[in-house]
């Protein structure tokens, strides 16, 4: 039976900042491939407006977008949304629960004229939309959990009110999908979240989306340097402090190493200033916000992926380094850890360790091919038809028979 969702999330590539977006063009694509229908709501309107979500889906016959006027973006703070806010129309919340809590008004608005069988929201942002649908539709309701706030912040400095909506989108949905079976652990401990309502669901990747491009870095390698990557927001949860620190006793014992860092993030001037001062600015790279083949290009041409994440729901950016040839590190504090085999693992704040490994693996071609080699072919395993096939069937589970 082909099933209908009413999809709430916000962002969807090319207009995404980070995985969430990526995470819910490759779970749709698949769903659409296995006949699902989908409707999904974002919740705010891009430059493009009816023409960008026709491109965006221009694959996806079977996927619908609609859009909604708000200043919502992911990863958005109470506070970046106070400062941002400032010029805005009435229109707009007086505070991020606000602008939460309108944008889920509008969803029970647009439930009433769509035609669906499920509801399926992504994260905190949309779980008041999921739940408003519900409300007014009496269908099943299932939250997709791609990060908490304990996960945002480390677990410290927990916003109350945020807890608070992602603490009643889970208890009053019919079912918690979570995206890896360390994000389950923290639903059930810290959200009381029964565990037989909790289904894991590990994000993939496509493989025959990524193809070759020219090394860019091919100079610097041409004079015996090596490049060590990390790609993510430069915040707390993904560890670039501790990027950083074992950059600085890498250099030590081998100084013919660039570290670059992709990604933007209220972290950034305090890592500038870190790299600064241990003494080793002119060996990290900052290169702002990339995506697209831009991104893979810098895969391509790094010899070795680094993530150091604190608290890491699943972490997609390590799959996207192996699809593209080059090998990983990988904190045990991710979920990324529970699918691959054939990646380094590391605690976060052992950054001795961290070196350590980064060493050995710039140091050992036979190791680096061996993790390129057996890393690459598993990666190609984990994908978005296999979290496609396990979302529909808990659909199928909700729907009456």
């Amino acid at each position: 039976m082909s099933v209908k969702v009413l999809m709430f999330g916000w962002e969807f590539p090319p207009h995404n900042s980070g995985g969430l977006g990526t995470a819910c063009f490759g779970l749709t694509r698949a769903l659409a491939r296995d006949g699902t229908a989908i409707t999904f709501v974002l919740p705010k309107r891009v430059n493009a407006g009816a023409d960008w979500l026709k491109m965006c889906f221009a694959d996806l016959p079977a996927v619908i977008g609609r859009g909604i006027t708000t200043h919502l973006y992911p990863y958005i703070t109470s506070e970046s949304y106070a400062r941002e806010r400032k010029g805005l129309p009435p229109i707009y919340g007086l505070d991020l629960i606000g602008e939460v809590r309108r944008y889920g008004i509008l969803a029970g608005e647009i439930a009433t004229a769509e035609s669906f069988d499920i509801i399926h929201a992504h994260d905190w942002l949309s779980f008041p939309a999921g739940l408003e649908a519900k409300r007014v539709s009496g269908k099943p309701l299932v939250v997709h959990v791609h990060a908490t706030e304990f996960d945002r912040t480390g677990g410290t400095g927990v916003n109350e009110e945020v807890y608070k909506i992602e603490k009643e989108g889970m208890s009053r949905a019919d079912a918690v999908v979570a995206v890896s079976q360390w994000t389950k652990n923290l639903i059930i401990r810290h959200y009381g979240i029964p565990p037989e309502k909790v289904t894991v669901v590990h994000n993939g990747i496509e493989a025959g989306d990524y193809q070759p491009l020219p090394d860019r870095l091919s100079a610097l390698k041409q004079v015996g340097e090596k490049i060590v990557l990390f790609v993510g927001r430069i915040t707390l949860q993904k560890g670039p402090d501790y990027f950083i620190r074992a950059a600085k006793r890498v250099l030590e014992l081998q100084p013919k190493v660039y570290f670059l860092i992709a990604g933007s993030g209220d972290m950034e001037g305090q890592v500038l200033r870190e790299a600064a001062a241990l003494g080793i600015a002119d060996r990290v790279i900052f290169t702002g916000f990339v995506r697209g083949a831009e991104l893979d290009a810098l895969y391509q041409s790094a010899d070795l992926y680094v993530l150091p994440s604190v608290s890491e729901p699943f972490g997609i950016t390590p799959l996207e380094s192996l699809v593209n040839g080059t090998p990983v590190i990988i904190s045990y504090q991710s979920g990324v850890a529970e699918v691959l085999r054939h990646a380094l693992k590391v605690d976060f704040w052992d950054t001795e360790e961290l070196a350590n490994q980064i060493i050995t693996v710039l140091r050992h071609p036979a190791l680096h091919q061996t993790l390129k080699q057996y890393g690459g072919d598993e990666v190609r395993k984990v994908t978005w038809t296999a979290a496609a096939d396990k979302c529909l069937a808990l659909y199928h589970q909700l729907l009456p028979a």
